[in-house]
């Protein structure tokens, strides 16, 4: 699949399931929402607040269950923001705090792109040259159209998570596969990582944190200082169950949400692309 281009991002492209703007926007109902699963729900403490980010495994199943496995180990407690760039990302999982450091388990393979069956919630938002753009779950992605399953072995079609504010993606070095146990949580909306970094999950809540985090007086390696630190990192299934928290999301395909794309869609004229929307959600507990 080609990577997408800032210009293809713009939804200033015609969107017909985005209606126009309405007076009030309607209540969502109880079958609007759905509930993260625990184990797909990572509970970030810092010293500067909560993060909880939902992973999706449809998208980066090796990446999401390493983040788990680490998590649940304790791995990440203590850990350092120790890049952190301003209007880019903050970037943590490192026992050596340099970011030279990683697990003792094998490195995780690339999975820049994912295979979308019909059963993966898609809700298209434009279309556009490449294929269309639309969320999965809480994520923004570009993807070929669902007539591309037609011709498929497997019934799917390729598609790609794109790095909007408060993706959460994998750190890696110079070669594809080199994914360990850092990972890093954008700040902005940056094309040139779309398709050369593994996308696996979304800040649900707590992304004011993220952009409270000390940012490296460097603006070129964002290297801190004294950097912040994630006290505690778990999975909310690998929490006690008195302390796990409750999340969950508005579908992007009810009219509640809908009536929120027209919203931000005349807030931003002929600048609104697919980046500018956030997942709305609700959290219970913890």
């Amino acid at each position: 699949m080609k990577i997408v281009t800032a210009a293809a991002l713009s939804l200033a492209l015609i969107a017909p399931s985005v209606p126009a703007l309405a007076q009030t926007a309607p209540a969502p109902t109880a079958a609007d929402w759905r509930t993260v699963a625990p184990e797909n729900l990572l509970v970030i403490d810092t010293n500067k607040g909560r993060i909880l980010v939902e992973m999706d495994p449809r998208i980066a199943p090796q990446s999401v269950n390493r983040i788990r496995t680490l998590a649940d180990q304790g791995f990440y407690d203590g850990h350092k923001f120790h890049r952190v760039m301003k209007d880019f990302m903050a970037q943590t999982g490192d026992p050596e705090g340099t970011g030279a450091g990683g697990s003792e388990l094998p490195d995780v393979p690339a999975e820049f792109q994912f295979r979308r069956g019909r059963d993966s919630g898609f809700v298209s938002l434009a279309s556009i040259a490449d294929g269309q753009l639309g969320i999965i779950g809480s994520m923004p992605v570009i993807t070929q159209p669902d007539a591309q399953m037609m011709i498929t072995a497997d019934f799917k079609t390729g598609a790609e998570a794109l790095f909007c504010p408060g993706v959460a993606g994998m750190a890696r070095a110079n070669t594809p596969d080199s994914a360990n146990s850092q990972f890093f949580l954008m700040t902005a909306d940056r094309e040139e990582l779309n398709g050369v970094y593994t996308p696996f999950g979304r800040v649900l809540a707590g992304l004011n944190v993220v952009y409270s985090l000390k940012q490296g007086p460097d603006a070129a390696n964002g290297r801190v200082t004294d950097p912040d630190i994630m006290t505690r990192a778990r999975t909310a299934a690998g929490m006690p169950a008195g302390e796990r928290p409750s999340v969950r999301v508005l579908n992007p395909g009810s009219a509640a949400y809908q009536a929120e794309i027209a919203r931000v869609k005349t807030e931003r004229g002929a600048a609104f692309d697919i980046c500018d929307l956030q997942p709305t959600v609700e959290v219970v507990g913890g």
